[in-house]
C-alpha cells in the first residue's frame, strides 16, 4: 500500500475510534503546538523582554489558526492589532519603565500550590468540553470573508457596531481630558 500524505489512519480499534490525519489537521496540530508552547514560554520566562517575544509568537500562532479556519479577515486583524499595536504598546511600556529593564525583577512562585490544582481542574473541564461536545461543522465560505463581515456589520449588527464606536469615542475623549494638563491653576 503506498504512503498517502493526505490521509494517515492512526487508530482503528474495531471501527470504534478512527483518527485520520490529513494535511490540514497536521498543519493545525503544528500551529496549535507552537502557539501553546510559546504561550507557556510567555509565563515562564524570567526576562520580560523574552516573554514579549514569545507573546508575539503566540499572536502569530493565533493568526495562523485563523488562517487554517478560513477566517482571513480575522487573521489580518490579529496581525495588525495584536502584533502591530499591542506589542508595540507593551514594548514602549517596558522601555519607559526603567526599573523593569535595568534589573531583574524577582519572581516568586509561592502560590503554585493553589494554582496547580486550579489549572489542572480547568484543563480537565476544557478537555471534557472538547471531547464530549458534538462539533457541528459548517463549510467555510468559498470566497473572501471580508464582504460578508462588512455586510453583517452594516445590516444585522448595526446597533452593536455603532454602540461600540460611541463607547470608543467616549474612551478617547476621556483619555484626552485626563491626559491634558490643567492650565487654569497656572498663574502665568
Amino acid at each position: 500500500m503506498p504512503f498517502d500524505l493526505h490521509s494517515i489512519n492512526l487508530f482503528d480499534m474495531g471501527k470504534q475510534f478512527v483518527f485520520t490525519l490529513t494535511l490540514q489537521k497536521i498543519s493545525f496540530l503544528a500551529v496549535a503546538f507552537m502557539t501553546f508552547a510559546s504561550a507557556v514560554a510567555v509565563v515562564t520566562m524570567k526576562n520580560i523582554f523574552h516573554s514579549l517575544l514569545f507573546l508575539v509568537l503566540t499572536f502569530l500562532g493565533v493568526a495562523g489558526i485563523y488562517l487554517l479556519l478560513s477566517a482571513d479577515f480575522l487573521a489580518a486583524v490579529q496581525v495588525l492589532v495584536y502584533i502591530g499595536a499591542i506589542t508595540v504598546l507593551i514594548m514602549f511600556a517596558l522601555m519607559l519603565t526603567s526599573k523593569l529593564m535595568a534589573k531583574r525583577v524577582s519572581q516568586t512562585m509561592e502560590q503554585w500550590i493553589v494554582a496547580l490544582p486550579v489549572t489542572l481542574g480547568i484543563l480537565v473541564v476544557l478537555i471534557r468540553l472538547v471531547v464530549l461536545n458534538p462539533w457541528g461543522m459548517k463549510a467555510a465560505p468559498a470566497g473572501p470573508t471580508t464582504g460578508i463581515i462588512g455586510t453583517s456589520l452594516m445590516t444585522k449588527y448595526l446597533l452593536p457596531f455603532e454602540l461600540a464606536s460611541i463607547v470608543l469615542l467616549v474612551a478617547v475623549v476621556g483619555a484626552i481630558l485626563l491626559a491634558k494638563e490643567d492650565k487654569s491653576d497656572d498663574p502665568s
